[in-house]
């Protein structure tokens, strides 16, 4: 009986562990696949690391606030405001929708200024590089 027994845990454990194996290769092999579509290299990483960070995509976020262009600031900001107000869980609202809400700003507001960082360090890059063959 006993023996019965242990086969039987030995046999669970070997299909939980099997199946966890195949489940970590599956999420690294999405990784991966994400980090292609978000432009692979560094670029991809960072934009993994965002978001893994604010646990949406910027496709997600776009969704979720109704915008196609993310610099357009106006309808960005009109969408997000009325969409917290809606939500507000004083007016009878979800929290958890208001939530999401704020996060999805949150992610389009974090693109926007690493895409302003870039530029900067873009041009001050290129105003070096013009300084210097004048020199």
């Amino acid at each position: 009986m006993a023996k019965h027994l242990i086969q039987i845990v030995v046999q669970g454990i070997t299909v939980v562990g099997r199946a966890f194996g195949q489940a970590v290769k599956q999420e690294i092999r999405y990784s991966q696949e994400a980090a292609k579509r978000s432009g692979g290299g560094e670029k991809g990483q960072k934009s993994a690391q965002s978001d893994l960070y604010h646990g949406l995509t910027l496709q997600e976020a776009q969704q979720v606030l109704n915008v196609k262009d993310i610099t357009d600031t106006e309808t960005l900001e009109k969408n997000y405001n009325h969409l917290f107000k809606v939500n507000d869980k004083k007016s009878g609202g979800s929290f958890y929708l208001q939530s999401k809400v704020f996060r999805a700003k949150e992610r389009i507001d974090m693109e926007l200024l690493e895409t302003s960082q870039q530029k900067e360090n873009t041009t001050s890059k290129d105003t070096q590089n013009s300084n210097t063959s004048k020199g």
